[in-house]
């Protein structure tokens, strides 16, 4: 084997959270787009115009969506099972709300009727709003620690109830969520269209990303109040999942120590902070494309701090401490995770590869010109 498992694990953190990322930056910035639908086209044009600036990607996007899934349930089992579960209503939702995506693109412009239109885009509004803002609420419920225990045979008890997750804390993390990728989706949307539809998506998404820079801020003051997890007793990095072979304290600050011991974790935050600014100046210049850059650097920025706050745990529960989920005690085999990476290794690549190679063939503006000329062929 090329690596041990103690390595392997910190391997599968980052790659996890290297999907994470990709999903936040390629489908978050198609449901920012959509989020801004209602607000930054005035007429059916318009709206079409934004549509089918997503309409060639989206659901190759979903691939980032669907591997992230794929990846947590494979390499972090006790995650996937507990998470799913105790989050069941909150993922029902998400499910319920994607469900407009497909749907919305493939029938909206069937129908020549502005009522008929009008309500799809609304659809396509909430279908990208609402899970937007639920993960970034699952995000801030982690923070707080998650109603569950394990027994004795590894049976996790989930106690909390859907409206619980819905806390001032969590929700402020999910309007940090919801304002990012509307950030991410309208540096995009600035970057293939023209005239008035980029005028206003540039107004819209400055105010996007100075709310977020606002919104992330206070979540970062507040969370140096909130008790976080420490473990505080001896761990056994290279033993098999096991939540309950270790034991866990709520501390105060507990959430800070990783940039206490390692200073250049800081640099994850400042990007949370920087970078929107950044891409606010940018969209102004008229260089969109590297405001499309600068935004992806907040989406990871704001995402590595999530990880760095919370390293090494994953799922800390409030119920039962020690059943926290970490890193080291709730991932699958030594071979499952070895394999899992020779996949990584082989397929990530062809997965970018083919992205790039869509994006570059077909970039370019979109016009109410194009969108006329190509009435029944388009979005």
């Amino acid at each position: 084997m090329l690596f041990d498992y103690e390595t392997l694990k910190i391997i599968w953190w980052l790659l996890v959270g290297a999907l994470l990322i990709g999903f936040a930056i390629m489908d978050g910035h198609d449901m920012g787009v959509c989020s801004l639908l209602p607000f930054v086209g005035k007429d059916d044009d318009e709206r079409r115009v934004i549509i089918n600036t997503i309409g060639p990607h989206w659901e190759g996007n979903q691939v980032w969506f669907i591997t992230g899934g794929g990846a947590i349930f494979a390499a972090w089992p006790l995650v996937y099972a507990t998470a799913f579960s105790g989050f069941y209503w909150a993922l029902i939702a998400v499910l319920w709300a994607l469900f407009f995506r497909p749907v919305g693109f493939k029938y909206r412009s069937m129908i020549h009727n502005p009522t008929w239109r009008n309500a799809w885009d609304w659809a396509l509004f909430g279908g990208s709003f609402v899970p937007a803002v639920v993960f970034g609420v699952a995000f801030g419920n982690l923070f707080l620690g998650v109603p569950f225990s394990f027994d004795s045979v590894m049976r996790s008890t989930y106690t909390g109830t859907f409206w619980a997750l819905l806390n001032p804390f969590a929700i402020l993390c999910g309007l940090v969520s919801a304002t990012m990728l509307i950030m991410q989706g309208g540096a995009y949307l600035a970057h293939r269209t023209v005239e008035d539809v980029q005028v206003r998506t540039i107004k819209f998404t400055s105010i996007s990303a100075i709310v977020m820079v606002v919104l992330f801020i206070l979540a970062g003051v507040w969370i140096q109040s909130i008790q976080g997890y420490a473990i505080t007793s001896a761990l056994d990095t290279q033993g098999v999942a096991n939540p309950l072979a270790k034991e866990v304290t709520r501390q105060s600050g507990a959430w800070m120590a990783n940039y206490q011991k390692y200073p250049v974790a800081w640099v994850f935050p400042l990007l949370g902070i920087a970078m929107p600014i950044a891409t606010v100046l940018m969209l102004k210049a008229k260089k969109t494309l590297t405001a499309f850059v600068t935004s992806s650097l907040a989406v990871l920025g704001v995402i590595m701090t999530a990880g760095v706050s919370l390293f090494p745990f994953v799922m800390p529960s409030s119920t039962d401490p020690r059943s926290s989920l970490t890193v080291w005690d709730s991932v699958s085999s030594h071979m499952v995770l070895m394999i899992m990476l020779y996949v990584v290794v082989i397929f990530l690549p062809i997965v970018v590869s083919y992205t790039s190679w869509a994006y570059r063939v077909m970039r370019g503006k979109v016009t109410k010109a194009y969108i006329r000329e190509n009435d029944h062929s388009v979005y």
